[in-house]
């Protein structure tokens, strides 16, 4: 999708932080955007900044992403506003920092609803609407530098985004050769509210064993100080969407560590001849072109 002014964007939490970045690009671009919200204040920061922008179009709808009915009324509910969704970018996410060893059902199926459930909801409520289409159209998932590198303590968000970055490459194998993109973005650190999960965290959820517990591996001071401005982050995002890219990186600082282990798990295969009848068994499992052919 080079050309985007006209067309339909559904953004996932996009009334603050990365989701308010993405929308501000896409709505300089020319694109008809839809955002979802959960808190008043942050819808009325994003209607406070769409109010100076009269010529720019922006709806805003509130969707809790693990609610399946609200998703479908949500779609249809931009459809009648604006017409058919060509880009859905699937942005909500929540985080939880700790040990593995103190987290609850509770921590864990909270965040899994959320981060992953909610990457699913979308995908099937729009997918089905999008191929019926049949015109050009786009899926970005956003995970996190976490979702390709388990760094620090923050064991349950990686699992869930790890998910999501396999969750995208499938998705983007089953559209081969057909008119739908699917990107996952995978940023550092970028100025976010994302810390303030907790504040939204369910009752049927309440039971979580951080409470009480010093955070393990909580980020230091300067590390929302020094974190992307989130309209810059969606600039990579519009780039990765217009060039059809299946992963989308924002932070260079992270190529040692992601070097280190792309070459773990390549040193971690054996280093012995290749059983051929097995490897002519199996030939369908051994390659796939958006790897290496960029499909």
């Amino acid at each position: 999708m080079k050309d985007l002014r006209g067309k339909v964007a559904f953004i996932t939490g996009g009334s603050s932080g990365i989701g308010l970045g993405i929308a501000k690009v896409l709505a300089d671009e020319g694109m008809k955007v839809v955002v979802t919200y959960r808190r008043q204040d942050h819808l009325d920061e994003t209607l406070a900044y769409f109010r100076t922008r009269p010529g720019q179009q922006v709806h805003a709808i509130k969707l809790d992403v693990t609610d399946r009915k609200g998703f479908t009324a949500a779609a249809d509910e931009a459809e009648r506003v604006f017409g058919p969704v060509q880009l859905l970018v699937n942005n909500a996410g929540i985080g939880i920092l700790g040990l593995m060893e103190h987290a609850t059902y509770d921590d864990w199926d909270w965040i899994v609803s959320v981060n992953l459930g909610g990457v699913v909801n979308a995908i099937v409520t729009f997918l089905p609407r999008m191929i019926a289409l049949g015109q050009p159209c786009h899926i970005v998932n956003v995970s996190s530098i976490g979702g390709v590198a388990a760094l620090g303590s923050a064991g349950l968000y990686a699992t869930t985004k790890f998910a999501v970055v396999g969750l995208t490459e499938a998705l983007r194998t089953d559209m081969i050769g057909r008119p739908i993109g699917a990107s996952v973005y995978c940023p550092g650190p970028v100025k976010s509210n994302i810390g303030e999960g907790e504040r939204g965290r369910p009752a049927q959820f309440s039971d979580s064993g951080y409470k009480g517990k010093a955070p393990q591996g909580a980020p230091p001071p300067e590390f929302l100080a020094t974190a992307m401005d989130a309209v810059e982050a969606g600039r990579y995002v519009l780039r990765g969407i217009q060039n059809n890219d299946l992963y989308i990186f924002s932070h260079p600082e992270f190529r040692d560590v992601l070097t280190a282990r792309s070459n773990a798990l390549l040193n971690a295969l054996p280093d012995e001849p290749i059983n051929q009848g097995r490897a002519d068994a199996i030939r369908w499992l051994l390659s796939n072109p958006v790897y290496d052919k960029g499909a």
